[in-house]
């Protein structure tokens, strides 16, 4: 067994451009954080940074290069190929997919996921749900925005990479699997207390702004949703300050 977070990052982010590679303090940058909170994931094998091959994202190879960090190249649209072909290269066999719009993602959460999933048999543990009504999609999550953790089977992922067709089950990697139930075990992990209505994801300036400040005012190394929602209780303000990102 061989488990991989893959950090899918990129510098064309359409709300909000180059934002991996933008200050989170004075001397780290949003994709450092990321970095830093997954280093501390216990049972984890591989720590991989999948950005996509084109010129302007050379800049974060060798962001990545500096702090020692393996980089994946691949394709910008096809993400569920890169994802795939880097698993691939690196011969994982089970993967935990992180977006880098999560600098604050918690390692706590993340080796949860691991541990239930190595403990039951599923292709698919996340915890957060996404389901379809009329081709409508819909989010369902009781974990706040910016701590969504996804892990699957080597198995599954190659599963999708041959079988999904349409643009979205390739640029968004999972969909083929979650929305297949008839195809793949899947599991959907919820939490007692819904928290769905706090986000600390990275999308636009004002989350830039709350994250910053969640940096600044949190003092222990990694930060975990546990002392972001101590400090969001005490100073209700603050989550004021990316509201209307919901």
């Amino acid at each position: 067994m061989k488990i991989g977070i893959i950090v899918q990052t990129r510098m064309g982010s359409t709300r909000l451009p180059g934002k991996v590679l933008m200050k989170a303090d004075e001397r780290d940058v949003m994709l450092d954080y990321s970095i830093n909170q997954l280093k501390h994931c216990k049972n984890s094998d591989e720590l991989i940074i999948a950005t996509t091959n084109l010129e302007r994202d050379d800049v974060i190879e060798q962001h990545c290069k500096n702090l020692h960090v393996d980089v994946f190249r691949g394709d910008e649209k096809d993400v569920l190929s890169r994802h795939y072909l880097c698993a691939k290269q690196y011969s994982l066999t089970h993967i935990i997919r992180i977006p880098s719009d999560k600098p604050l993602i918690d390692p706590q959460i993340v080796d949860m996921i691991i541990k239930f999933f190595i403990s039951n048999e599923f292709d698919y543990v996340a915890n957060f749900g996404v389901t379809e009504k009329d081709g409508i999609l819909k989010l369902r999550s009781t974990y706040p925005s910016g701590t969504e953790v996804e892990m699957f089977s080597f198995e599954a992922l190659e599963y999708a990479w041959k079988n999904a067709k349409t643009d979205d089950e390739r640029e968004h990697v999972t969909p083929y699997i979650y929305l297949n139930l008839d195809k793949f075990k899947i599991k959907i992990l919820d939490q007692t207390k819904n928290l769905s209505h706090l986000r600390w994801s990275l999308d636009y300036e004002n989350d830039v702004i709350l994250i910053r400040e969640l940096i600044k005012k949190i003092h222990d190394r990694p930060i975990l949703m546990e002392n972001i929602i101590d400090l969001l209780e005490k100073n209700p303000e603050l989550i004021a300050i990316n509201q209307l990102n919901k």
